[in-house]
């Protein structure tokens, strides 16, 4: 995408998001079996609704404890995993009153067949990503989203934000340039959940709240980018208060948030989405190697821009297409560009699981603040790439 004169927004939610939540669980589950047998086989889905909490799962695991067993591990796991997101009594969804069911069966044989000869879990499209409009090759305003919300996590969490809760969302607004460059934020949405102490009437946040989120949170990441020192665009908590989140609020469920898992609308998305499902399945780790492949071109100077969108079909080893677009930032053509990637990356599905280290428990960490723009991950790294194109 090339945007010229116009803004662009993206928004982001934090790891107390319900969706969020249900990402968070379904990983937790998948490392979980990842970490007793690197082979295992995941598809786990989660919907958190109020005082209900819903996981069902299609699993190939040599790991084989007894139903029981098994339930009560996966159970430790979720209220774990509710904990960890910071929720409790104090934030109206305990994990100790929360009615379980779980729903753990095994995988399909006419899935598993064409996946054990090497062949993709599905068929589908996948996308990469990459623009050097950032330090993370991301796009401007995806990155900046993501970041708030880290800030606010890591300040909620270390205690110097105070009365603020798990669930929180942003959205940042930024100005393209006639060289189609982010230039400046126009505007800055911050909602985050909280508690009666910090409301004047029991429907507004008050005035101190408002001022610390301000000047702890957005002004430190996005500061350098306002058009002015004013609030006038920064809206914290617009609708006034925010007393009720998590699944206490709404219902969550995994894999609902694809857009703010990968690159906020400024690139397309295939559909599939991520979380819970292991390597097998091309949705989650095709578009891991898309993005690796698609971020090396860029960060290697092929192009300053780059989409990579690559295709499967159900059981068959080798992609179906491979396709490069560089929006005219390369210093060769597009065609060059895909022989480069063809040459240089290998998208069979166990090609892509060897290269990217895919079996191991590392899926949990992707569940909140995006898959992507974290040097936490392998597909981030920078690698050399040979021309032979």
């Amino acid at each position: 995408m090339k945007i010229i004169n116009q803004w662009f927004s993206s928004e982001s939610v934090s790891e107390g998001h319900p969706d969020k939540l249900c990402d968070r669980i379904s990983d937790k589950i998948l490392d979980f079996y990842l970490s007793k047998d690197k082979n295992s086989r995941v598809a786990c889905e989660t919907m958190a609704s109020h005082k209900d909490l819903y996981v069902s799962a299609e699993i190939k695991s040599s790991y084989k404890p007894s139903g029981k067993e098994i339930k009560e591990e996966v159970l430790s796991l979720i209220k774990n995993t509710i904990y960890e997101t910071g929720y409790s009594k104090d934030w109206q969804y305990d994990p100790e009153k929360i009615k379980y069911r779980l729903h753990l069966d095994t995988q399909s044989p006419y899935i598993a067949q064409g996946v054990n000869t090497g062949g993709a879990g599905d068929q589908g499209i996948m996308f990469g990503y990459a623009s050097d409009e950032t330090e993370e090759y991301m796009p401007f305003a995806m990155s900046y989203a993501n970041k708030i919300l880290e800030r606010y996590a890591s300040l909620r969490k270390s205690g110097e934000i105070k009365n603020a809760g798990p669930d929180a969302k942003s959205q940042v607004s930024v100005w393209y340039n006639s060289k189609g460059e982010p230039e400046k934020i126009g505007s800055v949405v911050l909602s985050v959940q909280h508690n009666r102490k910090v409301t004047k009437d029991g429907k507004n946040i008050n005035e101190e709240f408002r001022n610390e989120l301000y000047e702890k949170v957005i002004k430190p990441v996005c500061g350098e980018y306002f058009e002015n020192e004013n609030m006038q665009n920064i809206y914290i908590n617009p609708t006034g208060s925010f007393l009720l989140g998590g699944p206490a609020a709404d219902t969550g469920l995994t894999g609902r948030k694809i857009v703010v898992d990968t690159y906020g609308g400024m690139a397309p998305h295939g559909g599939g989405a991520f979380s819970g499902k292991d390597p097998s399945k091309v949705d989650r780790s095709a578009a891991y190697m898309a993005r690796y492949a698609a971020k090396n071109l860029v960060e290697n100077g092929y192009c300053r821009k780059c989409l990579i969108q690559v295709a499967y079909a159900i059981g068959v080893e080798k992609p179906l297409s491979i396709m490069v677009n560089s929006f005219d930032t390369g210093d060769t053509s597009d065609e060059n560009l895909a022989k480069i990637v063809s040459e240089n990356f290998d998208f069979r599905p166990k090609a892509i699981i060897e290269r990217l280290d895919l079996l191991k428990p590392v899926y949990y960490d992707t569940a909140a603040y995006g898959h992507f723009g974290r040097n936490l991950f392998s597909w981030e790294k920078k690698t050399a790439i040979a021309v032979k194109a």
